[in-house]
């Protein structure tokens, strides 16, 4: 069997494609965005909201959230649906803890891994093998994993130096990079204020100095899944099982078999999530995804199921939040960032012809703008909640033209389409 025979068989119903823009059109698109937040940054007097320091901090909290969305594109791809992130990222963050602690971030980041593949083939046995509802499943890795980290953090880490019922001692944090000789020169610049220039050193200074292996490993298993899943002939049959298994079966796929590689990698992946949060922060901690999981399962959805969108959506939560660490006068700001990009979310859905939306957007945005003019900060209650609202915000009403893999959440049983 060929790639190209199962393209053939695949294409029973043409798809519509949206608008390719040029990269031209991206990166004015960049430049204009980049102008906006620095003139926000002049009228609101926060300098964090461009500072090398946010977007380091940014690039921290978007990891864990993408390699969660990852992990759900690569499972619901396949036609399985993975709500069990959350379980799985917890066990990652554990195994980070026990092993990082012992032998390094490196085998930290291993053991997370291998743990994150356990929960991923439990959830990939229940549902592939035997059956079972997909959300159930899933539910029960959310609360299996938690009660079972927990229980081996107690026997593991109360008595060990610096460690304690419900923490690992203090993990050793892996090795990051700068490009040489940029440090310096971006920092002088962003320290003069100037409009735009300061404000671009501020953010290269973030992407470009002391930036985490973690994080560049990252963003190289996201390149790597658009290359895996959407050219070669292994990710053409898998994405197959989620459209269309039947159909799949009948040309020769094993269904069952790239069902089982992308659950199980899908818990590698959230285990990687966790293992990152759990050494980035220094330590395991209980309770320590905050949710994570179901914001990266979120941004998986919103990002129509394609790594671009995904690693948007977890970029933006890991502003919001990096921003909401700054303290109330950073996140009242961002009440006038929000308040033109939900503008421009309304004027893009009214031209694409979705005028309820574009009416919600406007409307909001409008509100958004009203609060920050008629207010001097944010309640202290509201900082925390900020990444959480921002992110599900702007992504409810930015997405459109959601094409969710067709047999998704489907149970498959070999043999059944003769």
């Amino acid at each position: 069997m060929s790639a190209g025979g199962l393209t053939v068989g695949m294409q029973t119903a043409p798809a519509k494609r949206g608008r390719k823009f040029s990269p031209m059109v991206y990166l004015i698109a960049v430049v204009v965005g980049l102008l906006v937040l620095s003139l926000v940054r002049v009228l609101a007097g926060a300098t964090d909201l461009t500072s090398a320091g946010t977007v380091q901090a940014a690039i921290t909290a978007a990891v864990p959230i993408a390699m969660a969305a990852l992990a759900g594109l690569w499972s619901e791809r396949s036609g399985v649906i993975n709500i069990g992130l959350e379980g799985m990222m917890v066990l990652g963050t554990f195994g980070a803890g026990y092993a990082g602690y012992q032998w390094g971030p490196w085998a930290g980041v291993a053991f997370g891994l291998l743990l994150g593949i356990f929960g991923g083939l439990l959830h990939a046995i229940a549902t592939v093998t035997f059956g079972v509802d997909h959300i159930i499943s899933g539910v029960a890795v959310n609360l299996l994993a938690p009660a079972a980290a927990l229980f081996l953090s107690k026997l593991y880490f109360a008595n060990a130096p610096g460690g304690g019922q419900k923490q690992s001692p203090r993990v050793e944090d892996a090795a990051k990079v700068s490009v040489p000789g940029l440090a310096d020169v971006l920092g002088d610049l962003e320290a003069k204020r100037w409009f735009f220039l300061s404000d671009l050193a501020g953010i290269l200074r973030g992407l470009l100095t002391e930036v985490s292996l973690l994080s560049i490993f990252a963003a190289l298993l996201i390149i790597g899944t658009v290359y895996v899943l959407w050219r070669t002939p292994f990710g053409l049959r898998l994405r197959s099982c989620g459209e269309a298994p039947i159909a799949a079966e009948s040309l020769g796929v094993n269904v069952y078999k790239y069902k089982y590689y992308a659950v199980v990698g899908s818990g590698a992946f959230a285990g990687l999530g966790g293992a990152f949060l759990a050494i980035s922060s220094g330590q395991f901690r209980d309770g320590q995804t905050g949710g994570r999981g179901f914001i990266g399962l979120a941004a998986m959805i919103f990002g129509n199921w394609r790594p671009a969108g995904l690693a948007t959506g977890a970029g933006l939560f890991g502003y919001t939040d990096a921003l909401a660490l700054r303290g109330s006068t950073a996140v009242h700001a961002l009440l006038l960032l929000l308040g033109i990009a939900l503008i421009v979310v309304a004027v893009i859905q009214y031209r694409n012809g979705h005028n309820v939306l574009s009416g919600v957007a406007a409307a909001i945005g409008v509100l958004f703008g009203w609060w920050y003019f008629s207010s001097d900060e944010v309640p202290p209650e509201l900082v925390g909640a900020a990444p959480y609202v921002v992110t599900l915000l702007v992504l409810a009403l930015a997405s459109q033209r959601l094409r969710i893999p067709r047999a998704v959440g489907e149970v498959y049983r070999r043999g059944e389409g003769k």
